[in-house]
């Protein structure tokens, strides 16, 4: 996957020129309003949390800093039942190096093993998601890249690409998600993105595969057409485009990405969690494992079965005394 630090430097790699660049530039900004459809209000206050696992730090620093400062490189949070995981090389454009993608393997790992934590929001500090793979510590020092080949084991090359989650994520996509950066906003199940975000496979330029799960979860959100023109051709698709293609599930305004994907979390953690389990398994499964029709269907009544009686009978009691009709809060 790609990246660079430094604004001017990143653009020349990028684009080639400056008079691409700015072409580029312009395309993007014929995207139009906001799409969002029922935009969530701002985020409630922050309840007390510090740093889930040792892969992070606390949102503040000892010194009174500010996120995305004296701070290492992956930072995490607790808000309630909600965990943010932030990856934080602002300088960077949050490319990611060994030491982060090790970093973010850490941390959700820590959210899928707590069983207190109901959803994930993966984000990045500094204005922008992920800008792909560190490819000048790459090209500077190619020894110490030391991937694992066996895909069913340790971290991938992005860190936690080659896992899949028990429980929902949401990624708040602000700035560039590109290469890398695009493989891991797959990883989610609803992306929440900014107006003036950047999708695309710029890796294509310089010879850097998708390694990341990128071919195989690309084609599957949005088809193998539209996957194939990103892949192929590694132009910038602006956030409206996204929106269209389906990448993108919520458009907000620039700034707001992770205040809306955390109150969009919150929404998701209040339905009975166990059912929402179930059919997010079973979509899963029908997508990327089930050999048949029938077996999805069976997998899929056999996972429904096992919530009647704990979350479907009570439902139903609190649905016949009225509860929640109308779309009313329960």
């Amino acid at each position: 996957a790609v990246a660079t630090a430094g604004v001017a430097e990143w653009k020349t790699l990028v684009w080639g020129s400056r008079a691409e660049f700015a072409m580029s530039r312009q395309f993007l900004s014929k995207s139009s309003g906001l799409l969002s459809r029922g935009v969530l209000q701002s985020c409630g206050s922050l309840r007390a949390g510090t740093s889930a696992s040792q892969a992070s730090c606390s949102a503040t620093s000892t010194g009174g800093e500010p996120p995305g400062r004296g701070c290492r490189n992956v930072i995490t949070e607790i808000r309630g039942s909600i965990m943010t995981i932030g990856i934080n090389r602002p300088e960077a454009r949050n490319a990611v190096n060994p030491e982060t993608a090790q970093l973010l393997w850490q941390a959700f790992q820590s959210f899928e093993e707590d069983p207190s934590l109901t959803v994930a929001v993966f984000h990045g500090l500094g204005g922008n998601f992920c800008a792909g793979y560190d490819l000048k510590e790459l090209a500077h020092n190619p020894t110490s890249i030391k991937l694992e080949q066996d895909v069913t084991k340790g971290p991938g090359p992005m860190g936690p690409s080659r896992m899949r989650f028990s429980k929902p994520v949401i990624a708040a996509v602000s700035g560039y998600a590109v290469a890398g950066g695009l493989e891991l906003s797959l990883l989610a199940d609803l992306r929440v993105v900014e107006e003036n975000a950047v999708f695309g496979v710029f890796c294509r330029r310089f010879g850097v595969p998708l390694i990341d799960g990128g071919t195989l979860r690309l084609p599957k959100l949005i088809g193998l057409s539209r996957a194939l023109d990103l892949i192929l051709t590694g132009r910038p698709v602006s956030a409206q485009e996204a929106y269209q293609f389906g990448l993108a599930n919520r458009i907000v305004p620039s700034g707001q990405g992770l205040q809306h994907a955390i109150e969009l979390a919150e929404q998701i953690s209040a339905f009975p969690q166990q059912c929402m389990w179930g059919d997010r398994n079973s979509a899963y499964h029908s997508t990327f494992d089930a050999s048949s029709f029938t077996e999805a269907m069976q997998f899929e009544f056999d996972t429904g079965m096992k919530v009647i009686m704990s979350e479907s009978v009570p439902g139903a009691v609190k649905f016949s005394l009225g509860h929640g009709r109308g779309g009313a809060k329960l």
